[in-house]
């Protein structure tokens, strides 16, 4: 170990095998994941028109909580299958701009003590897996340290790239690897370049270094565009989810040779200003861009919404019981209310 008073490694996290093997994946998930990645991933080739709902908290803080609400899930798909596909959001890291506050349950799988990132991989596994034995959809999460999605390639079904991870050759280059849809963010900074660069990387064959390997990958047709927002020099929010921002994409997408021309829609975030409860209007208006422009119809796949149990959010130490202790989300009532509304709109 080098001499660098400046770090301390304190263990050795399990190797993903080792992981896979303590907590395996039954063949009631390999049958459930296999249905669902190709409906899904139907979708993103043009073969369905159904629309994908990637929904549920911020981040996943409490297994007891994020199952509760996975569960509340269960009987809205059964009603809107013949519609829509929802994928509970599952997002078990989160970024933190300046590195403070909780990073979600890989850092800390109990909010309420300090950070075991040891017992953090081994708690994202086991909530993945029990979401799908327990309620048969299938999970998306969010791809914050490359690395670590070994622990979780048999399990996830939709991966996103963050707005501060985009940029980042390590995230392009492992999404080409991957062979569920990979959502590219458009960097906070609202530049479409950098998002669709991102996915074109994604796109194709690449050779890199990973995990000690040297690896060489297919490519992913499965890579595609999400809007969410950006943020101005001043710190002003800016949206991009109305029509014009959606064909101007649609154009930027035919001009450059893309496989798949896809989107889905953030409803929170910059496009929001993280005020959680306008999600309802600004899905709506986007459902209303699809009605009148069938280019925006094909490419708009599905939205991405912040929902749980409680409405707003909460610091830790309150400890109220399926509310967000990160960004706001919409509460169970509106969030049940607005996927019907969606239905009725398809």
């Amino acid at each position: 170990m080098e001499n660098n008073p400046n770090i301390n490694f304190k263990r050795k996290l399990p190797k993903p095998t080792e992981l896979k093997q303590e907590i395996p994946v039954s063949e009631k998930i390999e049958k459930i994941k296999e249905k669902n990645d190709k409906e899904i991933a139907d979708v993103f080739r043009g073969k369905s028109n159904k629309f994908i709902l990637i929904i549920g908290p911020c981040s996943a803080d409490r297994m007891d909580a994020i199952l509760d609400y996975t569960h509340r899930l269960v009987p809205i798909q059964e009603q809107v299958k013949d519609k829509m596909i929802i994928i509970p959001r599952v997002y078990t890291g989160k970024p933190r701009t300046i590195g403070v506050g909780y990073k979600g349950m890989l850092h800390q799988p109990d909010p309420n003590k300090e950070p075991d990132i040891y017992e953090g991989i081994r708690a994202t596994r086991l909530l993945h897996k029990k979401v799908i034995e327990e309620t048969g959809l299938c999970t998306a999460d969010e791809m914050l340290y490359p690395a670590n999605y070994r622990y979780l390639s048999d399990l996830l079904s939709y991966v996103a790239v963050g707005a501060r991870s985009v940029e980042n050759q390590e995230h392009r280059l492992l999404s080409s690897a991957m062979h569920v849809p990979v959502g590219m963010k458009n960097p906070t900074s609202g530049d479409n370049t950098i998002m669709l660069n991102s996915i074109k990387a994604a796109q194709n064959e690449q050779t890199f270094i990973y995990r000690g390997w040297e690896v060489e990958s297919k490519g992913n047709d499965l890579a595609h565009a999400i809007l969410r927002g950006s943020v101005d020099k001043h710190g002003n929010n800016h949206s991009n989810y109305h029509y014009e921002d959606l064909s101007a994409l649609y154009n930027l997408y035919c001009n450059g040779g893309y496989k798949n021309p896809a989107v889905i829609v953030d409803t929170n975030h910059a496009n929001s200003s993280k005020k959680y409860l306008e999600q309802p209007r600004i899905a709506n208006e986007v459902l209303h861009a699809m009605r009148h422009n069938d280019n925006i119809k094909k490419m708009v796949k599905g939205l991405m919404i912040e929902s749980y149990i409680e409405d707003g959010n909460q610091d830790i130490e309150e400890n109220v019981y399926g509310k967000s202790v990160t960004d706001p989300c919409l509460g169970w009532e509106k969030t049940e209310k607005l996927i019907y509304e969606i239905a009725d709109q398809l």
